[in-house]
C-alpha cells in the first residue's frame, strides 16, 4: 500500500513538473472586444504586462510574430517588461521594444521593477534612467502620471505609478479615493480614458478616478491556476487574490488583467500559460 502511495506521488510530481515546463515556455492569445459610446472609432491594440525578461524564441521572435499577426494599431505595456536586478543588463526588454517601435506606437506604463530602479539609484545606481532614455530615443510614449492622447481617436491613455508601499507584501495598505487625484491629470469624462495601472489591487480608486478602461497586470494570473478556485497566490503571497486574471467590472469602468508573460517572485506557471491579451475597442451602433 505505502509502495502505491509512493508510486502515486511520483507520478503526481512528475505531472506537475511537465505543465510547469510547458506552460512556463508557451503563451496563448486572449481576445476581449468593448464598447463604449464614449468611442469614435473602432481601435484595437495588444498588451504586455510582466514579461520579465522572458524570451519566447531568439529576440522573442515568437511574441513579434503573433504580434505582427494581429497587426493592431498600437502597444499597450502595463509594466515589469524587465526584471529589476542590479548590475544586469536591461538589453532584452530594450531590444523587443526597438523592434514593436519601429512597427507600432507603443504606449508605456510603469510596474513595480522599473519603479523599484528608479527609487533605489544606491542599488541600481542609472539604470532607470538609462533604460528610460533609450524608449523615448525609440520613439516610445513613456507615461510616469502624466497622460497623452491617441492621434486621430478620442482616447487618452495615461500611466499611473503609485507608491511602493502599495506593493507591500502580506497586506494590503488602503489607499485613500483623493490619491490618485494628488498623482493624475483631471478627467473632462467626455473622451475614452485608458489606464494603465500595474497592480489591480485598487481597481475601485481607479474606476473613481474616471478610467473607462483600466489595464493591468503584476498578479501573473495566480502562479497556478484552479477550477473555480482561480489563481492560487499572488505577488503578495496571499492566497486566492480576487483580481487574477481576466476581465472585471466597477461601475461604469471594466479592468482587462493580463495573466502576464513571465515569471519573477515564485518561477512557476501551472495551468496558466502566458498571456498576449489583444483588445478591440468598438463604438456602439
Amino acid at each position: 500500500m505505502i509502495r502505491l502511495i509512493i508510486i502515486a506521488l511520483v507520478i503526481i510530481v512528475i505531472f506537475f513538473v511537465i505543465v510547469m515546463i510547458i506552460d512556463g515556455n508557451r503563451f496563448v492569445v486572449r481576445q476581449y472586444s468593448l464598447q463604449s459610446e464614449k468611442l469614435s472609432k473602432e481601435y484595437c491594440f495588444v498588451l504586455l504586462a510582466d514579461l520579465h525578461n522572458k524570451q519566447y524564441g531568439s529576440e522573442n521572435e515568437k511574441l513579434i510574430a503573433a504580434i505582427d499577426e494581429i497587426h493592431p494599431d498600437s502597444v499597450m505595456c502595463a509594466g515589469d517588461i524587465l526584471t529589476a536586478r542590479p548590475g544586469k543588463t536591461t538589453k532584452r526588454a530594450e531590444a523587443l521594444m526597438h523592434t514593436l517601435a519601429s512597427k507600432y506606437p507603443v504606449y508605456y506604463g510603469i510596474g513595480n521593477h522599473e519603479y523599484r530602479m528608479k527609487l533605489y539609484p544606491e542599488t541600481y545606481e542609472d539604470q532607470y534612467e538609462k533604460y528610460i532614455d533609450v524608449l523615448k530615443q525609440q520613439g516610445i510614449t513613456v507615461l510616469y502620471n502624466e497622460e497623452v492622447k491617441i492621434p486621430m481617436t478620442n482616447i487618452t491613455v495615461t500611466g499611473s505609478v503609485i507608491d511602493r508601499a502599495y506593493y507591500k507584501r502580506f497586506q494590503k495598505n488602503k489607499m485613500d479615493s483623493a490619491y490618485l487625484n494628488t498623482l493624475l491629470p483631471k478627467r473632462d469624462m467626455t473622451g475614452y480614458d485608458i489606464l494603465l495601472a500595474h497592480n489591480p489591487e485598487y481597481m475601485k480608486q481607479y474606476a473613481e478616478w474616471g478610467a473607462d478602461l483600466i489595464l493591468s497586470g503584476h498578479v501573473h494570473g495566480g502562479v497556478m491556476r484552479l477550477p473555480v478556485l482561480g489563481g492560487v497566490i499572488s505577488p503578495k503571497l496571499t492566497l486566492f487574490p480576487k483580481y487574477d486574471g481576466g476581465l472585471f467590472k466597477q461601475k461604469n469602468s471594466t479592468m482587462v488583467l493580463s495573466r502576464g508573460l513571465g515569471m519573477h517572485t515564485l518561477p512557476i506557471r501551472i495551468f496558466n500559460p502566458g498571456e498576449l491579451v489583444v483588445v478591440h475597442l468598438l463604438p456602439c451602433k
